[in-house]
C-alpha cells in the first residue's frame, strides 16, 4: 500500500466520455492529465498505478519528489 499523500483529481469529461485523472503535484505545462477510466473506480485504480510508477521513476532517476499539497487549517 502506498504511503505517499499526493492529490488525485478525477473529473468527468463530456468531450472524452470518461473520467480524466490529474495528479497536480506532478502536472506541468506539457502534461496535465495522466490517465483516465470509464468509471470513477477504474480512474482511481489507474491513478494509483500511475502515481506509484511516477514515484518509482523519480526515485530511480534521483529526482526529488514534489511536496504534497496541503490544505490550510482554518
Amino acid at each position: 500500500m502506498m504511503k505517499h499523500k499526493y492529490s488525485i483529481n478525477i473529473i468527468w469529461s463530456d468531450e472524452d466520455e470518461c473520467y480524466l485523472v490529474e495528479l497536480p503535484e506532478f502536472a506541468h505545462q506539457l502534461q496535465r492529465y495522466f490517465t483516465h477510466g470509464e468509471t470513477y473506480e477504474e480512474a482511481l485504480a489507474n491513478a494509483q498505478e500511475v502515481l506509484e510508477l511516477l514515484i518509482e521513476d523519480y526515485q530511480a532517476t534521483g529526482q526529488p519528489l514534489p511536496h504534497p499539497l496541503e490544505i490550510a487549517a482554518y
